[in-house]
């Protein structure tokens, strides 16, 4: 028997949305598949690297352990839905100007944790920004770019009026 489709209502990156999909679909699935938001990476489909990171209700949550419906009428961003218009969230500039991001495909989860944890604590310590990106896996970087990014994306939001 072919899976049952179900129609599910988001709010994604600001817009209500609806999406067909397979009852056994995941959020990652649903965004990539279902909505064409390929940003969201599916890495491990276990919840083990961080590449499918989206923030849900203003959390970070890997949407590629998350059945679809749980998301129902709750909020979602994903990496396209950090930048304002054609100006680039602070993070995706500052990952820019430091070399933070190298193959990329961890990064748009590391931007969704990032940009979560600067939403809670405008002014994290480098300690508690190892913490918030600590579910974030990264193969090529080292992480010490992706540190100096997010601390120099704080700076840049505290300067901001």
């Amino acid at each position: 028997m072919p899976p049952t489709t179900q129609i599910v209502s988001l709010r994604v990156n600001g817009d209500a949305v609806q999406v067909g999909v397979p009852s056994h679909h995941t959020l990652a699935e649903a965004l990539r598949y279902g909505l064409g938001l390929t940003g969201t990476k599916q890495g491990c489909d276990k919840g083990d690297c961080g590449a499918c990171t989206v923030i849900l209700d203003g959390a970070p949550t890997l949407s590629c352990i998350l059945p679809v419906f749980e998301a129902e009428g709750r909020d979602v961003v994903t990496v396209e839905g950090l930048a304002e218009g054609g100006t680039l969230h602070p993070l995706q500039d500052e990952f820019d100007r430091h070399g933070a991001a190298q193959c990329g495909f961890c990064t748009p989860g590391v931007l969704c944790s990032a940009a979560a944890l600067l939403a809670d604590n405008p002014t994290p310590t480098l300690d508690e920004i190892r913490a918030a990106l600590s579910g974030n896996l990264c193969r090529c970087t080292g992480y010490t770019k992706i540190f100096v990014a997010v601390e120099a994306a704080a700076a840049r939001l505290a300067d901001t009026p």
